[in-house]
């Protein structure tokens, strides 16, 4: 959807985030449409990323930066919603690039109506899925805002070209870390890796590549419990102290972190049918999914929490694709916050070593009943009834048998 016919940009603000891309993507759109940059840096704890990214704007000529502090609208609108869907891409990945691009998209409108300009622009590739989520976020929220996608427009077709540009415009680039691959991506729930140093699906992780968890061998050498406690589906205390939502997924990506938990090496389905090697580390979206799932159990109808488990695919696959916005993603919402108005309760986890076991869950709304559920005697159950349950419901078999005349089907 990029709109470059008709009239030029006036005033453009561009996602930013201080890398390869985006730095050349700065000096680009000033050199194609001779007008003003608003670099607009999205904060979903990056932590000392973003004074880099300021100073790195303004020195490549933008007129100012607008960094915007989303962390607490990131856990509370974002994140928590699709963990209450316990949404995973797959069944492996735990979505924490998929979910942030669209609140980048709709703050980087926000920014634009607040410095009047009439054009965003994002760094995503041509073959990425980033940009089908940052675009589907302005056509759903502003469709009559100008779209400007550099990778698809430019000269260049590769980070190749634009290390070369970057280098002739006296861009500043980090390559300190030798190997880094050139995409990584941080924010409370997750950090992810994907480039030039992991392209071979054959090879292992580069040791020393990944910074946000520790290494199985150097994790903690003593396991630790850890209790998330619930509220409507929605994480609220861990070990039993009150947290707004960023805090929640800053404690758990603590704890986490240090036990090696949440580390994932996986080649995924990108959203253009190609397949791509991408290792994450996401240390509280890896509890909080265990954690959630395990009170979860306890409070759900058996029927009720069957079909939401149905429904997930098809939920993280909107997510994925960057459809946050679409009302197919907003219907389904809608029957799974329903289903979590007896999500309260507590769960505890055990952290060893990358592992994460549920040892614990309580509720107040728990549907678990002991005297259902025993082995001894009760006198809630009647065993003698099971049978025509099995008679009724093997009626169809026996049916199946009779038309085929006694021959097993």
């Amino acid at each position: 959807m990029t709109s470059n016919a008709g009239k030029s940009p006036e005033h453009i603000v561009l996602a930013f985030s201080g890398g390869l891309d985006t730095s050349v993507v700065l000096v680009w759109l000033q050199e194609r449409y001779q007008c003003p940059i608003t670099a607009f840096v999205a904060d979903l704890g990056q932590g000392e990323e973003l004074e880099t990214a300021r100073r790195k704007a303004l020195a490549l000529g933008a007129v100012d930066v607008k960094i915007v502090d989303l962390q607490e609208e990131f856990a509370q609108d974002y994140a928590f919603p699709m963990y209450r869907a316990d949404a995973m891409y797959e069944g492996q990945y735990l979505m924490g690039s998929s979910i942030g691009r669209p609140l980048i998209a709709a703050a980087q409108l926000r920014v634009a109506e607040e410095v009047g300009a009439d054009a965003v622009a994002h760094g995503a590739t041509g073959k990425g899925n980033d940009q089908v989520r940052f675009e589907y976020t302005y056509g759903a929220l502003r469709p009559d805002m100008k779209v400007i996608a550099p990778w698809r427009d430019w000269e260049f077709s590769s980070r190749n070209d634009l290390l070369a540009y970057a280098s002739k415009n006296d861009i500043e680039v980090d390559l300190s870390s030798g190997e880094r691959p050139y995409s990584i991506d941080t924010n409370l729930l997750h950090t992810s890796y994907e480039g030039v140093a992991l392209e071979d699906p054959a090879l292992p992780v580069p040791t020393g590549l990944l910074t946000r968890v520790k290494d199985l061998l150097d994790a903690e050498p003593e396991p630790e419990v850890v209790r998330v406690s619930f509220e409507k589906g929605n994480p609220v205390a861990v070990n039993g102290e009150a947290l707004s939502p960023a805090g929640v997924l800053r404690e758990l990506g603590a704890i986490g972190a240090r036990h090696g938990v949440g580390r994932l090496d996986i080649v995924e389905n990108r959203i253009f049918g190609m397949k791509t090697r991408n290792v994450y580390e996401a240390p509280s979206g890896t509890i909080l999914w265990h954690a959630h799932r395990a009170v979860q159990s306890l409070a759900l109808d058996p029927e009720v929490l069957h079909l939401k488990d149905e429904l997930m695919p098809r939920y993280a696959s909107l997510v994925y694709r960057g459809l946050w916005f679409a009302p197919e993603r907003l219907m389904l919402q809608h029957a799974i916050d329903w289903s979590q108005d007896v999500v309260t309760g507590e769960a505890s986890l055990l952290l060893y070593r990358g592992n994460v076991q549920v040892v614990g869950r309580t509720s107040p709304h728990s549907r678990y009943d002991i005297a259902f559920a025993t082995f001894e005697a009760d006198d809630v159950f009647e065993q003698r009834d099971a049978a025509g349950y099995m008679k009724v419901n093997t009626v169809r078999f026996r049916a199946g048998r009779r038309a085929a005349g006694g021959a097993a089907q």
